[in-house]
C-alpha cells in the first residue's frame, strides 16, 4: 500500500511594499494527522530570499538543498536560480520522482516552481499551493480588494479561512514578512 501524504497550504501575498508568506503546520498521512506544528516557510540566502513548500517533508528539503546550491550561483538573479532548478528538476530522472512544489519570494519576484519544469510568476502577486492553496488565493483576493489589511494580516486571514474549509490545513500558522518592491 503506497503512503499518501497530504501536506499544506502555503499562501504568498505581496501588498503594500511587503510580502508576507504563511504556511500552517499540519502533516498528514493517510488520513492521519502526523504532526500539527511544521515549519514549512524557510530563509535563504542571507534571509533575502523566502521558501514555502507543500507535499511530501523529504522531497521538498531535497528541492531546497538544490535550489539553496542554484541561489548560490545565482546569487543575484532568483529567476535564473528557480528557472535553472525546474531544468534539472524535469530533467534528472531522480528528481522527476520527487512530489512536492515551492513558492519563492524575493524583493522583487514571487514564483511558483514545479516538478513539470514551470516557473510562474502570479500576475496579481499572490500565490496559493498545497491541498488549501486555492481557497487561500481566493479568500486573500477578497480581503485585498476590500479590506484595508497589511499583507501579514491578509496571510493570516485568508490561511484561517483555508483551515476552516480544507481537511489538510490547520491554523497553527507561521508567517514571515520582508520588505519589497511591488
Amino acid at each position: 500500500m503506497k503512503i499518501k501524504t497530504h501536506s499544506t497550504t502555503i499562501l504568498t501575498v505581496r501588498h503594500r511594499g511587503v510580502v508576507a508568506m504563511g504556511g500552517d503546520g499540519q502533516v498528514t498521512v493517510n488520513n492521519t494527522i502526523m504532526k500539527a506544528d511544521v515549519n514549512k516557510i524557510r530563509r535563504l540566502l542571507d534571509g533575502r530570499v523566502m521558501t514555502g513548500f507543500a507535499g511530501s517533508t523529504a522531497d521538498a528539503f531535497a528541492l531546497l538543498e538544490r535550489f539553496d546550491a542554484k541561489l548560490k550561483d545565482h546569487p543575484s538573479n532568483v529567476p535564473k536560480a528557480a528557472t535553472e532548478l525546474a531544468k534539472e528538476w524535469r530533467t534528472d530522472r531522480a528528481l522527476r520522482r520527487l512530489e512536492a512544489m515551492l513558492t519563492v519570494v524575493d524583493a522583487h519576484h514571487t514564483l511558483l516552481i514545479t516538478g513539470n519544469g514551470d516557473v510562474v510568476q502570479p500576475s496579481d502577486s499572490v500565490l496559493g499551493i498545497g491541498s488549501g492553496g486555492n481557497y487561500a488565493v481566493a479568500a486573500a483576493r477578497a480581503l485585498i480588494a476590500h479590506s484595508d489589511l497589511s499583507a501579514v494580516e491578509i496571510v493570516r486571514a485568508a490561511m484561517k479561512i483555508a483551515a476552516e474549509i480544507d481537511i489538510y490545513t490547520n491554523d497553527n500558522l507561521v508567517v514571515e514578512e520582508m520588505n519589497c518592491e511591488t
